[in-house]
C-alpha cells in the first residue's frame, strides 16, 4: 500500500517543482524588465572634465549602463543638452528624465534608488 501511494505523489511533486520554477522564471523576468525601465541614464561630458570621470565612474561602479555623450565634439548634442537641463557646464546628468547637474553623489544615489 505505501509503495502505491509513494508513486502516485510522486508525479504530484514534479509538478508542483515546475510549476514552482515558472513562477520563479516570470518574477525574475519582472524584476529585469523593470531594472531596464528604472535605469535610463544618459551622461553629457567631456574629455577633460574631472567630475565627468568621477560620474562615470560612480555608475561603473554601481554597474549602473549609461550612455555617455562626449559635448565637445557633438554641436548638436551641446544644444540638445543645454535644452534638457539649462546649463553650459558639464557634467550633465539624466537619470529617467531627472537631470542631475554636476557630480551629486546623493542625488545620483536617490535617482538611481541606491541604499549604499
Amino acid at each position: 500500500m505505501q509503495i502505491k501511494t509513494k508513486i502516485f505523489i510522486y508525479p504530484y511533486k514534479i509538478k508542483f517543482m515546475i510549476s514552482k520554477k515558472k513562477i520563479e522564471n516570470k518574477k525574475k523576468a519582472i524584476s529585469r524588465s523593470s531594472i531596464k525601465k528604472i535605469n535610463s541614464v544618459t551622461v553629457y561630458s567631456t574629455p577633460i572634465c574631472p567630475y565627468c570621470t568621477m560620474v562615470k565612474e560612480f555608475l561603473s561602479d554601481h554597474k549602473i549602463k549609461f550612455k555617455s555623450i562626449d559635448v565637445s565634439s557633438d554641436y548638436s548634442a551641446a544644444q540638445e543638452m543645454v535644452k534638457k537641463s539649462g546649463q553650459f557646464g558639464v557634467p550633465v546628468t539624466i537619470v529617467n528624465n531627472k537631470v542631475i547637474i554636476g557630480f551629486d553623489r546623493d542625488s545620483l544615489k536617490k535617482a538611481l534608488k541606491i541604499k549604499k
